[in-house]
């Protein structure tokens, strides 16, 4: 796919979600998905390696929450993995101030490759597990908005991510159509780690039959110091 036949695809696909992209982001979009491409023979970034499901599935995808964010919010994404949602929202909200952190240190060398590629500033990488940093006081509860499109149950989700925001502010995770009973198993943990569900925002990716849900989770409270516990209980174990 060359440039004008992505630009011609994104820019049909973004107008469904009711989104312009000026032209020198398109750009920055190509080069991530040449670079994603390319790496992918390398290392294991992504099972999507078709072009127009990577523009679908990964970029626009990503893009759908922008009606959520406001561009000078603080923002963590927590298991980014190839670096979504964080890296499209940043190219498309440049003064985002940006953390992408993931376990894998060879995604994490991929990202800065296509950060330092596409030239974008107030956006760093953290390697690591998402229970250490959400101790560290750099980052506990220093964050207007923490997104995620990992795969993890709410209630495991919640406590892994919540620590992040500050009081005030918002976890949103991306997950599937079909949440009504995960998000029934998670209000526990979510009242327990100071948040609370304020909406559970259901739709289509447009022009596929993909079921998708935000889940708009609003920090009342500081969350307990002894959350998130140690590796491996939030999963092995959820608040329930």
């Amino acid at each position: 796919m060359n440039f004008y036949e992505f630009e011609k695809l994104f820019r049909k696909k973004a107008k469904e979600i009711n989104i312009n992209i000026p032209d020198e982001k398109v750009e920055k979009f190509y080069k991530y998905m040449k670079g994603l491409i390319e790496w992918n023979e390398k290392i294991n970034l992504t099972a999507i390696t078709d072009e127009e499901e990577i523009i679908e599935k990964h970029f626009i995808d990503s893009l759908t929450i922008l009606k959520y964010i406001k561009d000078d919010y603080t923002m963590i994404d927590v298991g980014t993995g190839a670096g979504f949602p964080g890296l499209p929202l940043k190219i498309a909200f440049p003064h985002l101030k940006v953390t992408l952190l993931d376990s894998l240190n060879k995604r994490i060398k991929f990202l800065n490759a296509v950060i330092e590629e596409l030239g974008l500033k107030d956006i760093h990488t953290i390697h690591g597990r998402a229970e250490d940093y959400a101790k560290d006081a750099a980052y506990r509860e220093q964050y207007d908005l923490c997104v995620s499109r990992a795969v993890a149950n709410l209630a495991t989700l919640s406590e892994y991510c919540l620590p992040y925001v500050k009081v005030d502010g918002m976890f949103i995770p991306y997950k599937s159509g079909e949440i009504d009973e995960e998000v029934k198993g998670s209000k526990k943990a979510v009242k327990v780690l100071g948040g609370e569900i304020e909406d559970v925002v259901k739709f289509e990716l447009p022009g596929t039959d993909i079921g998708r849900s935000f889940v708009k989770i609003h920090k009342v409270k500081n969350t307990a110091k002894k959350y998130p516990r140690k590796a491996g209980m939030p999963s092995r174990e959820p608040i329930v």
